[in-house]
């Protein structure tokens, strides 16, 4: 996180500004205060959590708890949130009582930061600055998510990643490396994913392929029948894969 500390208040118009930043469909002021409650989770966030570290936890948990019936989020105000992290959208986002964000993280709706143990200790993500977390990923378990890291939706995450990586899958594997950002931005382009489930299929079809091609080499095996059957099939598949 940053070093710099600023009051709740600055804290709080940061905030506010971040639509702005983060999103082209805003076209006026007014829209911020009544079409974003990832805005406003974050701000009741920052109030329940002030009064949670001054000893104020039944006031806190029952802000929390008013915040997440008026804007679906349910985060825990004993949870480290740093400055301008922005919740997009936001409906179904969960951020446990551990869990700790820094600075400039984009959370997309559905995403949870969750824990595996019912111990009492640290059982929630750590996530770094500059990272984007997909709609509907689940990064669990006391784990630690780098800078400039990506998790795509619907991800699972159950083990580290690395500063810098992308991550897919269930359970999430690391598929891509990029060269490290020389500005602190946070990456917009959480489409720009590999498919690693067409890449396996591809290689599977070619496999497949080559055997077949040495079975009937080897017991001269006619097949031209069910081949045409098959040819037809495999050339719509591949058709549909590039697309």
């Amino acid at each position: 996180m940053e070093t710099t500390n600023i009051g709740l208040w600055a804290k709080i118009k940061e905030d506010f500004s971040l639509p702005k930043k983060n999103d082209p469909a805003l076209t006026s002021k007014f829209e911020v205060f009544f079409n974003y409650p990832g805005v406003w989770a974050v701000v009741n966030y920052r109030v329940a959590n002030s009064l949670y570290t001054k000893n104020f936890k039944r006031l806190s948990r029952f802000i929390s708890g008013i915040s997440q019936i008026l804007t679906n989020i349910d985060i825990h105000p004993a949870c480290s949130i740093g400055r301008r992290v922005f919740i997009d959208h936001g409906f179904g986002v969960v951020i446990g009582q551990t869990a700790i964000i820094h600075d400039d993280v984009l959370i997309y709706q559905g995403a949870t930061l969750g824990g595996v143990s019912l111990s009492c200790g640290k059982r929630h993500p750590t996530v770094h600055s500059f990272t984007t977390i997909g709609a509907g990923a689940k990064v669990l378990g006391d784990i630690t998510i780098g800078q400039h890291a990506k998790i795509g939706a619907n991800s699972v995450v159950v083990s580290d990643v690395r500063a810098n990586c992308t991550a897919i899958g269930v359970p999430a594997r690391v598929v891509k490396q990029k060269r490290t950002s020389k500005s602190d931005e946070i990456s917009h382009d959480h489409n720009k994913l590999p498919d690693i489930s067409k890449q396996m299929f591809a290689y599977l079809i070619k496999r497949v392929a080559i055997l077949e091609q040495a079975v009937k080499i080897q017991d001269n095996i006619d097949i031209s029948k069910e081949d045409k059957e098959l040819e037809k099939i495999y050339k719509n598949f591949i058709t549909a894969m590039k697309q």
